[in-house]
C-alpha cells in the first residue's frame, strides 16, 4: 500500500502530533508499506530527506512564533499537489488542518484519493499561548471548532486518540463523517520498567537517594507547568524529593524564573530538549509522573511514563482520565489546583504499597496501547476507505 502522511507538525518538532506522525510513518514502513511524509522544511526551503525507512518531503516554511522549533508552510498547494501526483498514494492520512493538511485535503478530494484525518488538537492548545486574545477566547474557540468541523467533514473517516476526545468533538461539532477512536500508541519494546542506566543520573546530575517527580513534554503556556512547580513546594514540605522537567518550549524562561522565585532551583532539573535515547532513560528514573495540562486528547508522554512503570497524578480534564484512572493507577485533581496535585504526589511517594499498586496498574493500562495495535487499526481503516 502507498500511504501519504501530511503533517504540519513533524519531527524534529517535539509534541504529541509530531511524535505520533513519525511513529506511524516508521511503523507502517516497517511493515513493508511505501510511506511518504509531507512536512514543513526546517531550513525554510524545499528539500527531501530519508528518515530511516521512509522519505520526507519538506515544503517551504517560515518560523511560527508561538511554538518552539516549529515552522509552518503558508501556501504549499503547488508543492503538495506535485508530490501527490508523483507519488500517487492509495490513501492520504492528514495529521493537522494547517497549510499542508489543507493542501492535501484539497488535492486528495479533487483527484479522488481516499482521505483519513486525525484530530489531535483542542482550541485551548493555541489560545493559552495567545494571552492577548483571552478577552475574546470564547468566540475564537467557537470559530476554531467550527473550522475543524468543516475541515474534517471533507475526509472519509475522522480518528481521534481517545473516546473522550471523540465525545468532546461530537458534542461541539455536528459531523456526519464516521468517527473512530484509535490510540496514538507507543512502542512497548522501548518504554519498559527496567532499572535506568547509572550514566543518566550523571549526565543530568540527578540525585539517586530521593524520589523523582517527572514531567515530560513541551514547556508551553497551555501545559500549565507553573501549577506543578507550585505544587512541588508543598511536596517538599512533606517529603524530600526532586522534580525533573524534560522538554523545551516558549514558556521555558518563565518557568526557570518561577523556580528561582520559589527558591527551589536546587530541587528542580530542567533538561531542555533531549535525545530519543535519553528520553527513554529519563522516564525510567521517575517515581511518579505529573501531568498538569488540561488540554490533552491523549498524551503520549503520559503513556510512555506508564509503560515505564510510573503512577500518574494528572488533571481531570481533556481525555487524561482514560489514562490516569483515579484510584487505579494514580490520582486525578482539579485543573490548576496545586494543592490537590501536591496531595496526590505526596500520597504516592509516602505509601510504598500504594505506589506498587498504581505502578502495576499503569503497566497494565499501557499494555493496551501498543503501537502494533494502532498500526493494525489504521491499516484496517485505510482498507475500508479505499473500498
Amino acid at each position: 500500500m502507498k500511504i501519504l502522511i501530511a503533517s504540519d507538525l513533524h519531527w524534529p518538532t517535539i509534541n504529541g502530533v509530531a511524535t505520533f506522525s513519525r511513529n506511524l510513518a516508521k511503523g507502517l514502513a516497517g511493515r513493508g508499506h511505501e510511506v511518504l511524509v509531507i512536512a514543513p522544511s526546517q531550513t525554510g526551503k524545499h528539500y527531501k530527506e530519508v528518515d530511516g525507512n521512509h522519505v520526507i518531503h519538506r515544503t517551504a516554511a517560515v518560523p511560527f512564533p508561538f511554538y518552539q522549533n516549529f515552522r509552518i508552510s503558508l501556501r504549499p498547494d503547488r508543492e503538495v499537489k506535485k508530490i501527490i501526483n508523483e507519488f500517487e498514494p492509495d490513501v492520504i492520512h492528514i495529521q493537522m488542518l494547517l497549510g499542508i493538511g489543507q493542501a492535501a485535503m484539497r488535492c486528495g478530494n479533487k483527484v479522488g484519493i481516499p482521505i483519513v484525518s486525525t484530530n489531535h488538537a483542542m482550541p485551548e492548545n493555541l489560545m493559552d499561548n495567545l494571552k492577548l486574545l483571552a478577552p475574546v477566547s470564547r468566540p475564537i474557540n467557537y470559530i476554531l471548532t467550527e473550522y475543524g468541523r468543516r475541515f474534517h467533514s471533507q475526509s472519509d473517516c475522522v480518528t481521534m486518540p481517545t473516546q473522550s476526545a471523540i465525545d468532546m468533538f461530537a458534542s461541539a461539532s455536528k459531523i456526519e463523517t464516521p468517527l473512530k477512536a484509535v490510540s496514538n500508541g507507543i512502542d512497548l519494546g522501548r518504554f519498559t520498567p527496567v532499572v535506568p542506566s547509572p550514566l543518566i543520573y550523571e549526565t543530568y546530575q540527578l540525585p539517586k537517594d530521593v524520589p523523582i517527580v517527572t514531567y515530560v513534554g513541551r514547556l508551553d503556556a497551555e501545559k500549565h507547568i507553573s501549577v506543578l512547580l507550585k505544587a512541588f513546594i508543598q511536596v517538599l514540605d512533606a517529603v524530600d524529593a526532586h522534580l525533573l522537567v524534560v522538554g523545551d518550549g516558549t514558556d521555558a524562561d518563565n518557568l526557570h524564573q518561577l523556580a528561582s522565585e520559589l527558591e527551589i532551583t536546587d530541587k528542580v532539573t530542567f533538561t531542555g530538549r533531549v535525545s530519543d535515547e535519553d528520553l527513554v532513560e529519563l522516564h525510567r528514573v521517575g517515581t511518579v509522573f505529573a501531568m498538569p495540562s488540561p488540554a490533552e486528547l491523549q498524551s503520549i508522554a503520559t503513556l510512555e511514563a506508564m509503560a515505564s512503570g510510573q503512577p500518574v497524578v494528572a488533571v481531570d480534564a481533556g481525555a487524561l482520565k482514560e489514562l490516569c484512572q483515579d484510584g487505579v493507577n494514580g490520582v486525578l485533581c482539579e485543573q490548576d489546583n496545586s494543592e490537590q496535585m501536591a496531595e496526590g504526589i505526596i500520597r504516592i511517594l509516602t505509601d510504598t504499597a500504594l505506589h506498587k499498586k498504581y505502578s502495576d496498574a499503569s503497566l497494565a493500562i499501557a499494555n493496551t496501547h501498543d503501537i502494533n495495535h494502532t498500526l493494525d487499526e489504521f491499516l484496517a481503516i485505510y482498507e475500508q476507505v479505499m473500498q
